[in-house]
């Protein structure tokens, strides 16, 4: 059984919701630390921008990626991308670029690659070459944030999605010095207000 993405309707259903906070608490933890890295972050699966915006208003440069050309287009019509003080020349902050997991190539040296609930959506015979490139081209002290879906998700039956047990993700975040780590379990809706199961590995993630 495959999953049946409706994208338009999602990115419909999600517009104007706030940054999400394993972003919000890996910003902090950027901004907190002595030695802090440049202000270079990968916005992986960005749908309509929620957290691009949310970077690119902090200064960070962000490279936003997604497979659908919709969500590229949305992120680039916000109204909210650039506040009062962006210039064009700003504008060169954002860089983006419409591509699918299984294809997926970073620059090097990345300072925050940011995931939010679209991991699960790489092919399970793909996953381990993308979270592979995700580590490689982390620079040392650089974070990844994001989401995991669980073993217990009930979207754990789609055979094109990736799920992990608690054991898995540890073995994961080896490479990893880990600053926070929430497990979900527990019945709910999604977006478009469908009851759902979700068991979900929130993660903000220090590379070593």
């Amino acid at each position: 059984m495959k999953f049946d993405a409706k994208w338009m309707q999602y990115y419909q259903a999600v517009e104007g919701r706030p940054p999400r906070p394993t972003l919000v608490k890996a910003l902090e933890y950027h901004d907190q630390a002595p030695d802090a890295l440049p202000k270079f972050a990968v916005d992986l699966g960005c749908g309509d921008g929620r957290d691009t915006v949310e970077l690119l208003n902090r200064g960070w440069r962000v490279l936003a990626i997604d497979g659908e050309p919709e969500a590229i287009a949305r992120l680039r019509q916000r109204p909210d991308c650039f506040g009062k003080a962006w210039s064009k020349t700003n504008r060169t902050y954002l860089e983006t670029r419409v591509q699918r997991f299984e294809d997926l190539t970073l620059p090097p040296d990345i300072s925050l690659v940011n995931a939010s609930f679209c991991l699960p959506f790489c092919p399970p015979e793909q996953f381990p070459d993308l979270w592979d490139e995700i580590v490689a081209t982390l620079a040392t002290g650089g974070r990844f944030c994001g989401q995991l879906f669980g073993d217990r998700d009930s979207w754990a039956v789609y055979e094109d999605m990736n799920h992990h047990s608690r054991d898995q993700v540890n073995q994961l975040l080896t490479p990893f010095e880990v600053e926070w780590l929430e497990e979900e379990n527990h019945p709910g809706k999604t977006a478009l207000g469908e009851e759902k199961h979700w068991h979900i590995f929130n993660i903000v993630a220090r590379k070593r």
